[in-house]
């Protein structure tokens, strides 16, 4: 019934033409008449695994073809369609290169889902602090010298995890960090869950798929033309072996894959091959952006306009299509701007910060888009008063003290007390900052009060604290006699 030179939405539509009794999942029979909301969603070609539409954890047909696809256009051994997002691929890749117990070496800024991934392995992480930059105080790159000197003093590390690009778009050295890495026999996954774009045009940077990495986890959606919550996972190599991997994600990624979610990446990756067009026409829609910035007198662009990728030591690359906007200086903090943009421009930004906000460009950004968020920024600059503003609290530039990993922690018995009350103590859960997702506090660290007073500052400037409890940073989750802990969650 399939062709494998068809795409996967071509197939689903002539199936559909055969009206076909569906006595199988899902339970609505692609019956829209009696539920109208239904054909808006797709419904006539959400399906389950039939006849002809391949199975997603033992693929070998359609949905096989594709990856192969997918793997030929990345240049990677093997792709894999991911329809639990970046988060189920992280959670995955973790568990398939680690043992219980390993020791891992990542950045401080990585995704809550790999916190969570050493939570259940029981890892012990080596956490290396990116340096900030001045201006945006955003963290910077990851250095290959960090890295360098945190295996010779944990000569034990299993895996290396790097967030690049990172939510703010910076990128880390990859291919030196792998070549450091791979001298030691130890395999480098990147999330670079909001890169999916790179190394398809030489107006944006090379890909970690590219730069020698061994997974790589990459979110179709936010940067391509590609529904929410599909994502795609590419394996170099043998050091996190396919097999294992894939073990891993009939654990963390649903049995009921959405037809609807893989057609989209089936989709996306078509219109990547036939399409080269589509990078240029957004390459000159940002080099037109670029331009127009210069006109700024107190909003700051982040690598545009008069701000130069040069002036931030701090950082390797910088991604383009993340528009950064710097409010120090002018009477806004991050989200004021956000909600001016919003109210009186119609324009989303995708998050704030205390003193920055995000605008994500994509493929299928257009002129319109570009223009309109290039004529608010100038009036608001222009219009708006000069009165220069204090400089928004920074983030906390040392690590918090680690009592134990999270995996000893969660079990133990905790209570909720008054903020200042938890000062000095274990914390018994996790505190963010939603987007984009990187804890500033997890379980088994200890709250001192420097981090504290920068909770109240970021949520003084409208920065909205989100933790496990859902009671921070009025109230933390502190564990009952913590002081009965040692690093690496032992008793004395």
């Amino acid at each position: 019934m399939t062709d494998p030179s068809s795409s996967l939405l071509a197939q689903l539509m002539e199936y559909q033409k055969h009206s076909v009794v569906p006595m199988h999942m899902p339970g609505h029979k692609r019956n829209t008449q009696s539920a109208p909301y239904l054909a808006a969603l797709g419904a006539p070609y959400d399906i389950t695994e039939i006849e002809g539409f391949d199975n997603l954890h033992h693929p070998g047909g359609i949905l096989k073809h594709g990856m192969e696809r997918a793997a030929r256009l990345w240049g990677c051994d093997h792709s894999f369609f991911l329809v639990g997002g970046s988060t189920c691929g992280i959670l995955a890749g973790i568990r398939a290169a680690t043992q219980y117990g390993d020791s891992i070496l990542l950045g401080r800024n990585c995704h809550q889902s790999v916190y969570h991934a050493i939570e259940i392995c029981g890892l012990r992480p080596h956490f290396l602090l990116p340096p900030m930059d001045d201006t945006f105080g955003i963290f910077g790159s990851l250095s290959p010298e960090q890295v360098a000197q945190a295996l010779e003093q944990h000569p034990d590390v299993s895996l290396i995890v790097l967030t690049s690009p990172t939510y703010d778009g910076v990128l880390t050295d990859v291919t030196s960090i792998c070549d450091l890495a791979h001298a030691r026999g130890i395999p480098v996954l990147v999330d670079a869950a909001h890169g999916a774009h790179l190394g398809f045009s030489p107006g944006f940077p090379s890909s970690a798929v590219q730069d020698g990495a061994d997974l790589v986890i990459q979110s179709l959606h936010k940067t391509l033309p590609s529904l929410t919550q599909t994502a795609i996972a590419h394996v170099n190599g043998t050091r996190i072996p396919c097999s294992a991997f894939s073990q891993e994600l009939r654990m963390f990624e649903t049995s009921s894959p959405s037809y609807l979610l893989l057609s989209s990446i089936d989709g996306c990756i078509r219109l990547l091959e036939e399409s080269s067009s589509l990078f240029e026409n957004w390459e000159s829609l940002l080099a037109n952006f670029n331009q127009q910035m210069y006109q700024l007198r107190h909003l700051q662009i982040f690598g545009y306009g008069t701000d130069q990728e040069k002036s931030h030591p701090a950082v390797f690359r910088f991604d383009p299509s993340k528009i950064l906007i710097l409010t120090d200086g002018t009477p806004y903090t991050g989200p004021l701007l956000m909600d001016r943009l919003r109210r009186d421009c119609g324009i989303e930004l995708e998050m704030a910060s205390a003193h920055y906000a995000l605008a994500m460009t994509g493929l299928l950004t257009t002129k319109d888009h570009m223009d309109c968020l290039a004529a608010a920024l100038w009036g608001l600059d222009q219009n708006g008063q000069t009165t220069i503003s204090h400089p928004a609290p920074r983030r906390n530039a040392t690590l918090p003290r680690q009592i134990a990993i999270p995996g000893a922690v969660r079990p133990l018995p905790h209570h909720s007390v008054r903020a200042d009350e938890a000062v000095g103590h274990m914390i018994g859960e996790y505190v963010w900052v939603y987007p984009p997702g990187v804890p500033l506090l997890i379980p088994g660290e200890q709250l001192d009060a420097a981090m504290l007073e920068h909770l109240a500052s970021l949520q003084t400037q409208g920065v909205a604290i989100q933790s496990t409890s859902g009671n921070a940073p009025g109230h933390f989750e502190i564990i009952d006699n913590s002081n009965g802990f040692h690093h690496g969650g032992k008793m004395k």
